[in-house]
C-alpha cells in the first residue's frame, strides 16, 4: 500500500491510465471483430469498408501507446491482404 502523499496520486493516475487503456483496446478488438465476421461471411464490400474503419482505430492505439506501433501493423497488413484476397 502506498504511504507518500505521490505514492497515492501514483496510483490513482495508473488506475485512471489503465481504464482508458482497457476501454480503447476493447475497442480495438471490437472493430478487428467486425472485419474478421465480414470475411467469414463472404461480404467484400462490407469487410472492405469494415476495414477503412478498424484502420484508423488501430493505429490511433498504436500512437497512444495501447499496442505496439509493429503490432498495429502488422494486424492491418494482414486483415488487408484477406479483405483483397476475398474480393478476386
Amino acid at each position: 500500500m502506498a504511504n507518500t502523499t505521490s505514492a497515492k496520486k501514483a496510483t490513482r493516475k495508473i488506475a485512471r491510465r489503465t481504464a482508458v487503456n482497457k476501454a480503447r483496446r476493447s475497442r480495438v478488438r471490437g472493430f478487428i471483430r467486425k472485419v474478421e465476421e465480414a470475411i467469414a461471411s463472404g461480404d467484400a464490400v462490407l469487410a472492405k469498408d469494415a476495414l477503412k474503419a478498424a484502420q484508423p482505430e488501430l493505429q490511433r492505439a498504436a500512437s497512444k501507446g495501447v499496442v505496439h506501433a509493429n503490432t498495429a501493423s502488422r494486424k492491418i497488413s494482414r486483415l488487408a491482404s484477406r479483405v483483397k484476397a476475398l474480393a478476386i
